[in-house]
């Protein structure tokens, strides 16, 4: 592996070169805004819950102890105070310039919208979204937070249910469609903050045949052997150089 200003600058080489790059991301990219990667050793499994983490963020568990999923929804899964970091506001620096064609993304923050990037893809969803499973009136994450127990719309009091993508629930297809046009298109792959250990959205990963793939993860990733660039770095700190 190569020294981290070394590769830095090789990466800053790639991204003045190509103008097709797609940017594939997880939960390391958002750490930097102070929001916690429940999967990682300091992450959200060290809590006082009766259930594992991917338990309590199961389609069966929210159906069957809501009042519990919603304990555990808000006070761990909803960081309305997060703001963008490096690492999105410089890809959304090269979308803008016309480099970057689209931002894939794990996280259910809403971080990179608001740093500017326009073609985001959510593969897992939103908390920034919330709708009556009745009448399917939009709730903002505000009402949520001001809500208590299991929230009720306003409109017609039936349950409301986050926009995210529950364990054993399917990812959305159009997305997912997308997300595989965009990887399959790109000339760089730029893998960041992920530990590519959630399928199915880390098998998006095998539709690209493009001329460079970069990883760039503080942890190893299963595609490390494979990167043409690896950098071992936290990605704000990375892109904040670029």
């Amino acid at each position: 592996m190569k020294e981290l200003q070394e590769a830095i600058k090789e990466l800053r080489l790639i991204i003045n070169n190509y103008d097709n790059i797609v940017f594939f991301g997880g939960a390391g990219v958002s750490t930097e805004s102070g929001i916690p990667d429940f999967r990682s050793v300091d992450g959200l499994y060290h809590q006082q819950y009766d259930y594992p983490p991917e338990t309590i963020l199961s389609h069966t568990f929210y159906c069957q102890y809501p009042e519990e999923f919603y304990r555990f929804y808000r006070n761990k899964m909803l960081f309305p105070q997060a703001k963008p970091n490096a690492a999105h506001e410089k890809l959304a620096q090269l979308e803008a310039s016309g480099k970057l064609k689209a931002v894939i993304t794990q996280n259910i923050d809403g971080l990179h919208q608001e740093a500017g990037s326009k073609t985001v893809l959510e593969l897992h969803g939103s908390v920034l979204r919330n709708y009556c499973e009745k009448c399917h009136q939009f709730h903002d994450i505000k009402y949520i937070m001001n809500t208590a127990g299991i929230p009720k719309c306003e409109n017609c009091g039936g349950p409301i249910k986050p926009d995210v993508v529950l364990y054993e629930e399917g990812l959305d297809e159009k997305t997912m469609s997308n997300a595989i046009h965009f990887i399959r298109e790109a000339k760089v792959l730029i893998i960041g903050g992920t530990s590519l250990a959630v399928y199915p959205a880390a098998g998006l990963i095998d539709y690209f045949n493009g001329d460079k793939l970069i990883v760039i993860n503080k942890a190893p990733t299963p595609r490390d052997t494979y990167a043409d660039l690896l950098i071992q770095a936290p990605i704000g700190e990375v892109f904040s150089q670029i």
